[in-house]
Protein backbone atom coordinates (compact mmCIF):
# COMPACT_ATOMS: atom_id res chain seq x y z
CA UNK A 1 0.00 0.00 0.00
CA UNK A 2 1.40 3.39 -1.05
CA UNK A 3 -0.92 6.63 -0.12
CA UNK A 4 0.32 8.76 -2.67
CA UNK A 5 0.62 12.72 -3.03
CA UNK A 6 -2.88 13.13 -4.25
CA UNK A 7 -4.46 11.45 -0.69
CA UNK A 8 -2.28 12.99 1.42
CA UNK A 9 -2.68 16.77 0.40
CA UNK A 10 -6.94 15.37 0.25
CA UNK A 11 -6.65 14.91 3.83
CA UNK A 12 -4.40 17.96 4.45
CA UNK A 13 -6.45 20.64 3.13
CA UNK A 14 -9.56 18.48 4.35
CA UNK A 15 -8.43 19.21 7.51
CA UNK A 16 -7.01 22.72 7.18
CA UNK A 17 -10.57 23.46 6.13
CA UNK A 18 -11.98 21.74 9.38
CA UNK A 19 -9.84 24.03 11.28
CA UNK A 20 -10.48 27.07 9.49
CA UNK A 21 -14.23 26.26 9.23
CA UNK A 22 -15.40 28.91 11.62
CA UNK A 23 -14.15 31.61 9.65
CA UNK A 24 -16.67 31.63 6.65
CA UNK A 25 -16.04 30.10 3.42
CA UNK A 26 -12.87 29.10 3.30
CA UNK A 27 -10.44 30.26 0.22
CA UNK A 28 -8.43 27.60 -1.65
CA UNK A 29 -5.57 30.57 -1.88
CA UNK A 30 -5.77 30.37 1.80
CA UNK A 31 -4.89 26.60 2.46
CA UNK A 32 -2.69 26.49 -0.97
CA UNK A 33 -0.61 29.01 1.39
CA UNK A 34 -1.16 27.74 4.74
CA UNK A 35 0.10 23.82 3.42
CA UNK A 36 2.19 24.63 0.57
CA UNK A 37 -0.11 22.85 -1.90
CA UNK A 38 -0.23 24.57 -5.54
CA UNK A 39 -3.69 26.18 -6.22
CA UNK A 40 -4.33 24.12 -9.29
CA UNK A 41 -3.47 21.32 -7.91
CA UNK A 42 -6.31 22.16 -4.84
CA UNK A 43 -8.77 22.78 -7.47
CA UNK A 44 -8.65 19.46 -8.99
CA UNK A 45 -8.69 17.84 -5.43
CA UNK A 46 -11.63 19.96 -3.96
CA UNK A 47 -13.55 18.94 -7.33
CA UNK A 48 -13.28 15.32 -6.20
CA UNK A 49 -14.21 16.27 -2.84
CA UNK A 50 -17.46 18.17 -4.01
CA UNK A 51 -18.80 15.71 -6.42
CA UNK A 52 -18.12 13.21 -3.19
CA UNK A 53 -20.53 15.85 -0.98
CA UNK A 54 -17.44 16.29 1.18
CA UNK A 55 -17.78 19.82 0.63
CA UNK A 56 -19.66 22.37 -0.55
CA UNK A 57 -18.54 25.78 -2.64
CA UNK A 58 -19.52 29.52 -2.71
CA UNK A 59 -18.79 31.65 -5.61
CA UNK A 60 -18.03 35.11 -6.07
CA UNK A 61 -16.00 37.35 -3.78
CA UNK A 62 -15.35 36.35 -0.12
CA UNK A 63 -16.27 32.64 -2.19
CA UNK A 64 -14.68 29.41 -0.89
CA UNK A 65 -15.23 26.02 0.60
CA UNK A 66 -17.33 24.69 3.82
CA UNK A 67 -17.44 20.89 5.02
CA UNK A 68 -20.19 18.94 3.41
CA UNK A 69 -21.47 17.07 6.11
CA UNK A 70 -20.51 17.31 10.19
CA UNK A 71 -16.90 16.67 11.13
CA UNK A 72 -17.80 13.85 13.30
CA UNK A 73 -18.85 11.81 10.39
CA UNK A 74 -16.31 12.76 7.76
CA UNK A 75 -13.60 9.96 8.44
CA UNK A 76 -9.93 10.19 6.54
CA UNK A 77 -10.84 7.12 4.73
CA UNK A 78 -14.27 8.72 3.33
CA UNK A 79 -11.05 11.90 2.17
CA UNK A 80 -8.71 9.54 0.68
CA UNK A 81 -11.26 7.41 -1.01
CA UNK A 82 -12.85 10.34 -2.79
CA UNK A 83 -9.69 11.06 -4.68
CA UNK A 84 -9.57 7.51 -5.82
CA UNK A 85 -6.72 6.27 -3.61
CA UNK A 86 -6.53 2.72 -2.53
CA UNK A 87 -5.61 1.24 1.00
CA UNK A 88 -5.06 -2.35 -0.54
CA UNK A 89 -1.28 -3.65 0.29
CA UNK A 90 -2.15 -6.47 -1.80
CA UNK A 91 -0.66 -6.23 -5.37
CA UNK A 92 -3.45 -7.76 -6.90
CA UNK A 93 -6.06 -5.29 -5.54
CA UNK A 94 -7.64 -8.09 -3.37
CA UNK A 95 -8.58 -9.79 -6.60
CA UNK A 96 -6.63 -13.02 -5.50
CA UNK A 97 -4.87 -13.23 -9.01
CA UNK A 98 -1.61 -12.07 -7.15
CA UNK A 99 0.49 -15.05 -9.43
CA UNK A 100 -0.30 -15.91 -12.61
CA UNK A 101 -3.72 -15.12 -11.82
CA UNK A 102 -3.91 -17.19 -8.73
CA UNK A 103 -3.39 -16.06 -4.96
CA UNK A 104 -0.26 -15.66 -3.60
CA UNK A 105 1.13 -17.30 -0.46
CA UNK A 106 1.06 -13.87 1.19
CA UNK A 107 -2.32 -12.72 -0.27
CA UNK A 108 -4.53 -13.54 3.20
CA UNK A 109 -1.20 -11.38 5.23
CA UNK A 110 -1.74 -8.00 3.13
CA UNK A 111 -5.22 -8.89 2.44
CA UNK A 112 -5.91 -8.16 6.37
CA UNK A 113 -3.38 -5.35 6.77
CA UNK A 114 -5.37 -3.76 4.05
CA UNK A 115 -8.16 -4.49 6.06
CA UNK A 116 -6.86 -3.12 9.31
CA UNK A 117 -5.86 -0.06 7.61
CA UNK A 118 -9.08 1.03 6.10
CA UNK A 119 -10.60 0.38 9.49
CA UNK A 120 -8.42 2.59 11.49
CA UNK A 121 -8.77 5.35 8.71
CA UNK A 122 -12.36 4.87 9.00
CA UNK A 123 -12.26 5.66 12.56
CA UNK A 124 -10.91 8.53 12.29
CA UNK A 125 -12.74 11.73 11.64
CA UNK A 126 -12.08 14.97 10.97
CA UNK A 127 -13.40 15.85 14.38
CA UNK A 128 -10.83 13.59 16.36
CA UNK A 129 -7.88 15.57 14.34
CA UNK A 130 -9.20 18.57 14.79
CA UNK A 131 -9.76 17.99 18.89
CA UNK A 132 -5.88 17.33 19.12
CA UNK A 133 -4.10 20.06 20.61
CA UNK A 134 -0.90 19.02 18.42
CA UNK A 135 -2.61 19.71 15.46
CA UNK A 136 -4.19 22.97 16.28
CA UNK A 137 -0.80 24.35 17.24
CA UNK A 138 0.95 23.63 14.30
CA UNK A 139 -2.00 25.39 12.57
CA UNK A 140 -1.52 28.45 14.60
CA UNK A 141 2.19 28.32 13.69
CA UNK A 142 1.15 28.28 10.05
CA UNK A 143 -1.76 31.06 10.21
CA UNK A 144 0.92 33.17 12.03
CA UNK A 145 3.69 32.59 9.03
CA UNK A 146 1.29 33.35 6.73
CA UNK A 147 0.49 36.65 8.09
CA UNK A 148 4.09 37.69 8.17
CA UNK A 149 5.15 36.39 4.83
CA UNK A 150 1.88 38.48 3.85
CA UNK A 151 3.02 41.69 5.61
CA UNK A 152 5.24 43.36 3.10
CA UNK A 153 2.67 42.91 0.74
CA UNK A 154 0.46 44.71 2.56
CA UNK A 155 3.05 47.53 3.57
CA UNK A 156 3.35 47.54 -0.62
CA UNK A 157 -0.69 48.18 -0.87
CA UNK A 158 -0.46 50.66 1.85
CA UNK A 159 2.29 53.06 0.34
Amino acid sequence: MRLTTKGRYAVTSMLDLALHRDQGPVALAGISARQDISLPYLEQLFAQLRRHGLVRSVRGPGGGYYLGKELEVISIADVIEAVNEHTDATRCRGKGSCQRGQTCLTHHLWAGLSDQIRDFLRNISLADLVARDDIRNIALHQDERVRQDLQPLVALVNE
